[in-house]
């Protein structure tokens, strides 16, 4: 039976409105990281044609200190039990600091609970449910397709100016891929190129600390146009390389005021608690945006593999392109 459309969704009175909550019956707690299966995985193949490898993560300690004020970057120590043998350990790990995935713990549905409907007292420390291990134990696999909106507004003599955060629209997305010759496929792994990390490490610091102090970061727009396009598609992943892939702050005109109150609006509860799309945070997607625009071809065999940590909220993306 076909899955319902997104504004069939919005109708749902078995489930909160707007969710996917119940539909993957097979492996219900990966939500549309079930897109993404052998099929896909398979198909994905085909994109690996030069052999080279793209790391998709920056460095642990690349973003210091953290865009989030609640964050802060790891700090390294070494020891060692006699002079031959050397351990380390790492004090302050925040997973979810630099380039990450975001399980499906990660936000709540006001009013509704956690992913499918998942007990409060369930989301805790070694807890199996929902945690970030079930995409580490089947790790997120398939076509990673970039889209290049970076390119596609240098192209037309409107770069962003992501010292003022603008926010995107999904009109943007398909704009991008008309101009690429693409188009989604169902299970696609999406990875959003805006080239606002890319900015953000090398602007000045001036600019870094009013960016943070601001908490203002290029991102789409809290949108139901945004939800509908993501489910609509049937994506399994949307990975971009803003700070939180919907823009801060929150806009105005946020379809969701109402259903998000706790957080201003954000659009984190509709795609994570409600959808359940894995979403990836500060992606490094600079070399292999470049990449994308010498050769002509967009798409990859794209790996995430979480850390396999039994009751994660979040992890470090691990993420690997393949072309």
């Amino acid at each position: 039976m076909p899955l319902p459309t997104y504004q069939q969704l919005t109708r749902r009175t078995d489930a909160p409105p707007g969710s996917s909550w119940h539909l993957f019956p097979d492996q219900p707690e990966r939500g549309m990281a079930n897109f993404a299966g052998p099929a896909q995985i398979r198909r994905a193949t085909a994109c690996v044609t030069d052999g080279r490898a793209f790391n998709l993560d920056y460095p642990l300690d690349a973003f210091d200190p953290p865009m989030s004020k609640a964050r802060g970057i790891p700090h390294h120590r070494i020891t060692a039990k006699h002079d031959q043998a050397r351990d380390d350990v790492l004090d302050n790990f925040h997973l979810q600091a630099g380039t990450q995935i975001d399980g499906l713990r990660h936000r709540r549905a006001s009013g509704h609970g956690f992913y499918n409907g998942v007990p409060d007292h369930e989301i805790t420390p070694r807890s199996p449910r929902l945690g970030v291990q079930l995409w580490a134990e089947v790790p997120l696999a398939g076509r990673g397709l970039l889209i290049d909106i970076e390119g596609l507004l240098q192209a037309r003599g409107t770069p962003l100016a992501h010292f003022d955060g603008p926010a995107l629209t999904t009109s943007l997305l398909d704009d991008a891929l008309e101009a690429q010759g693409c188009s989604v496929e169902p299970g696609d792994l999406l990875l959003v190129h805006t080239g606002w990390a890319h900015w953000y490490l090398t602007t000045t610091a001036e600019n870094r600390r009013e960016t943070r102090a601001r908490r203002r970061a290029t991102g789409f727009a809290q949108s139901r146009d945004f939800a509908a396009w993501c489910w609509d598609h049937r994506i399994a992943l949307m990975a971009t390389d803003t700070f939180a892939v919907e823009v801060l702050p929150v806009l105005d005109s946020s379809d969701f005021h109402d259903s998000a109150p706790e957080d201003d609006g954000m659009m984190h509860q509709e795609l994570i608690a409600k959808l359940g799309l894995p979403l990836g945070e500060l992606w490094n997607l600079h070399a292999l945006a470049e990449d994308c625009r010498t050769t002509g071809r967009w798409d990859s065999l794209l790996t995430v593999k979480p850390l396999n940590l039994t009751g994660g909220v979040g992890s470090p993306a691990n993420a690997t392109a393949l072309r």
